[in-house]
């Protein structure tokens, strides 16, 4: 482990000949158990898989399982950040396809608590980290919190994962009104999970496109759809990614998902991305 850790670092302090524009994303939902956690992991491996360098953060509040989902327990997680022993760098861990990501543990709500020193020293390597990478994805705790929506509304992206269980377009709903009310910009990429059939994910994302439009006067835009595939639940069980069996109704489902992303620029690059993104971030962070 400490050798693979080792070798991991040393692939993060390479300088790239030309800066990586990291493009943040942040995958939420309206509340738990949509499969958001799954969607991300699957979504970065597949992303990595193709060529792209990818970090995964776990920002799951207390509940982090993307360890879990992995069949992975971490050496490091965001604690040893938080306590001083590491630093950011240090507690990446490398997962499938080349993946990076940092595991969330069960200390993540402290970040919000530090004193301003500590929080100062998260920004500065956050900055520093996000020059090695292409895309940066936070997968955000289910619902928003005060202290989430600040690395919510600071990103470029918005994946919100919803199911076409009434409830859970409902909740979705109310998720985008939340941050629609403080941020009219940021685009909403919606992905539809656990779709019965083709018509059955279109109609979800037609009901959500409807509400939004008419209440908030906002446009979202899909992403695409996951069939309700019993190869996730198997995977899971498993512990092992659902895009490993890329034969899979689900896995073909990602790939498309992927294929659309990649396709289609939803954001313009811009090269202060990242100190964009950093900026945004501490904007928020120090006005507590």
């Amino acid at each position: 482990m400490k050798d693979q850790a080792e070798a991991l670092r040393k692939k993060l302090l390479q300088k790239e000949q030309k800066p990586m524009i990291a493009k943040t994303l942040a995958v939420v939902s309206g509340k738990g158990g949509v499969g958001k956690s799954n969607f991300s992991l699957n979504f970065a491996i597949t992303l990595s898989k193709k060529g792209h360098k990818v970090l995964l953060f776990d920002m799951d509040v207390g509940m982090g399982n993307i360890d879990i989902l992995l069949g992975n327990s971490s050496q490091y997680s965001i604690v040893d950040f938080f306590d001083e022993q590491e630093s950011l760098k240090d507690i990446v861990t490398e997962g499938p396809n080349g993946l990076h990501y940092i595991a969330g543990g069960t200390g993540l709500s402290r970040l919000f608590k530090v004193e301003e020193r500590l929080m100062n020293k998260f920004t500065e390597e956050l900055s520093a980290l996000f020059e090695y990478y292409e895309y940066v994805i936070f997968d955000m705790g289910a619902g928003v919190t005060e202290e989430s929506l600040h690395f919510i509304l600071s990103v470029d992206e918005i994946i919100l994962v919803t199911t076409p269980e009434p409830t859970s377009v409902t909740d979705a709903y109310s998720m985008l009104k939340h941050i629609h009310m403080l941020n009219e910009q940021v685009p909403f990429l919606i992905v539809v999970n656990r779709a019965l059939s083709e018509e059955d994910g279109v109609q979800t994302f037609n009901r959500l496109k409807m509400v939004a439009r008419r209440f908030l006067d906002r446009e979202v835009k899909p992403l695409g759809m996951i069939p309700d595939d019993r190869a996730i639940p198997a995977a899971v069980k498993k512990q092992v990614p659902f895009v490993i069996n890329e034969k899979s109704a689900a896995s073909k489902a990602l790939i498309q998902i992927v294929d659309m992303y990649e396709k289609h620029n939803f954001t313009e690059l811009q090269p202060a991305r990242t100190f964009h993104f950093v900026s945004k971030l501490k904007q928020f962070l120090f006005e507590r």
